[in-house]
């Protein structure tokens, strides 16, 4: 006790002599050192022979490169090829069971409700940015009735809207941005493909007047918001720090937008236009219970999340992809002219059918660059692992790592070439899941809730999850992103700077991959240009 007294006592004072910046420092070091430090002792001392093989590692946070000593898809992989689909390592001072390939997917991500549990793991990150009594703030079932609501939204009718307005919202922000002046230049594309991606997403997802609410500035706030995913936020969610204040700062600054809107809407006592706000306005739940005001701003900010993160992610993968492979840009507007007519009229949805590369080329992003790497699950019962002697308890929590399988060279012919055309049933390079695979439409179909789904987690591609917490925005994601396409292959050509075929790194700082910025390319104008 004495020494103690002795070494506590002096270091004491020095922290409260520190400014208030240095002592949350201090305290984040040594949080980080202690997790360390326990990480590495409870992986010397604590194997348990019918659990998954232990991976010694050091560093105790996920979602970056210091998480893995690497990138988390490389992680995964490296450790599969020594311990196999199935194995574990220390996650912020609990065992996180890895389970990979198919099998681990169907495990994971269709594992039954009593079994597993999202709402555990994802709260502290989703509530703070969405807000309360949504998403994962709230029961299961109320979640579910959620997303029943939204499936108004996701229909074929509402598609065939979408695309002349999303067509739209593209061209006249091609017009008006000044980076895309004169006949060619130099883009930091990621930044510029946020914007489009918010724009589209909020016009036709909630309508023109909720879109005339926001200008450039938006895609700042979603980005805010969007790293309020960082992965040290599974502990430090509550703690002052800057991106915790820019997402609170952007929370409450979009929540009352919405909020406002709803009042202006009642207030005026009209319907106005049939869009999803109003038909959020008008529903309720099971005991016929309204929706409350608050809960559908934050369903609103959820929605808008879902149909912008992940779709600004994968467009500027695409126009990187692109601006890597010109052969391939020039194939797309080809096919453009050749399905469509060389005047390319304005595009609709039925044209998107008929254009299959464009399709390709979402499916093929998406596969390479899928926008979670890692989707986590509370174990609730002891699970055991088929054909194994594994048996996973209630103190491990659950990862599923589909992008594995999306890049495993036993389905997926050369997995780390980009090639659009690998889609095509004649292809060398078609997955094994195009040529020996039902299709979706012959999978078996379930209800959560929300009107049916396929179950689909045996397939190596799961770009959009599977199970209960699907996304459901998945048929919108790739309308959104073809027509996206669609419109600026029919105007520009692009290429990288220095003329290869390079393209750039992932930056994993948040748990949504995005590329790393700067990510600039070299656009030219096409002849005939449209804009």
């Amino acid at each position: 006790m004495g020494i103690l007294q002795v070494v506590a006592g002096p270091l004491s004072q020095q922290f409260s002599q520190l400014g208030t910046v240095s002592q949350i420092g201090v305290a984040i070091a040594s949080f980080l050192f202690v997790a360390v430090f326990l990480n590495v002792l409870q992986q010397f001392l604590f194997k348990k022979p019918n659990e998954p093989p232990l991976v010694f590692h050091w560093f105790p946070l996920i979602g970056s490169t210091i998480t893995y000593g690497m990138d988390p898809p490389r992680f995964f992989k490296e450790n599969r090829e020594k311990y196999g689909d199935c194995f574990t390592f220390i996650l912020l001072g609990k065992k996180t069971t890895v389970y990979v390939g198919p099998k681990g997917n169907d495990f994971i991500l269709n594992g039954k409700i009593r079994d597993v549990n999202a709402e555990e793991i994802y709260t502290v990150l989703t509530t703070p940015v969405f807000g309360k009594d949504v998403v994962y703030d709230c029961p299961n079932s109320k979640l579910m009735e959620q997303k029943k609501f939204m499936k108004i939204a996701l229909t074929t009718e509402a598609f065939r809207q979408y695309v002349p307005i999303i067509s739209d919202e593209v061209t006249s922000y091609l017009k008006r941005t000044p980076d895309f002046k004169g006949k060619s230049g130099i883009v930091d594309i990621p930044p510029k493909m946020a914007q489009i991606t918010i724009f589209t997403a909020s016009h036709a997802l909630q309508g023109k007047e909720i879109r005339d609410k926001f200008d450039e500035t938006l895609a700042d706030l979603y980005h805010d918001l969007d790293m309020g995913f960082s992965p040290i936020n599974f502990m430090l969610h509550w703690a002052p720090l800057p991106w915790n204040n820019r997402r609170d700062y952007a929370q409450r600054t979009v929540a009352k937008i919405y909020m406002d809107t709803i009042k202006e809407r009642r207030a005026r006592g009209e319907t106005g236009a049939q869009d999803i706000m109003w038909h959020l306005m008008n529903s309720t739940y099971k005991g016929d219970v309204p929706v409350p005001d608050h809960e559908i701003a934050h369903m609103m900010i959820a929605l808008l999340m879902a149909g912008q993160h992940s779709s600004s992610s994968t467009s500027s993968w695409i126009m990187l992809r692109l601006a890597s492979r010109p052969d391939i840009m020039e194939d797309l507007y080809n096919e453009q002219v050749k399905n469509l007519g060389a005047d390319l009229p304005p595009l609709t949805y039925e044209d998107l059918a008929k254009l299959p590369l464009h399709a390709a080329i979402v499916k093929e992003t998406l596969r390479l660059h899928a926008p979670i790497h890692s989707i986590m699950r509370a174990v609730k019962t002891p699970m055991p692992v088929p054909g194994t002697k594994y048996v996973i308890p209630t103190d491990h929590v659950l990862l599923a790592a589909p992008g594995v399988s999306a890049t495993d060279e036993s389905y997926f012919p050369q997995p780390d070439l980009w090639e659009p055309h690998r889609w095509e049933k004649d292809s060398p390079l078609a997955p094994t899941i195009v040529r020996n695979v039902p299709s979706e439409e012959d999978d078996e179909k379930i209800d959560y809730g929300y009107g049916l789904v396929s179950k689909g987690a045996n397939s190596p591609y799961l770009p959009f999850g599977a199970g209960r917490h699907r996304c459901i925005g998945e048929q919108f994601a790739n309308v959104q992103l073809q027509t996206i396409l669609a419109i600026i292959v029919r105007n520009f050509k692009f290429r990288n700077v220095d003329g290869s075929d390079k393209v750039i790194g992932t930056d994993y700082a948040s748990l949504f991959s995005r590329p790393l910025e700067p990510a600039k390319i070299y656009w030219e104008r096409r002849e005939g240009c449209q804009l």
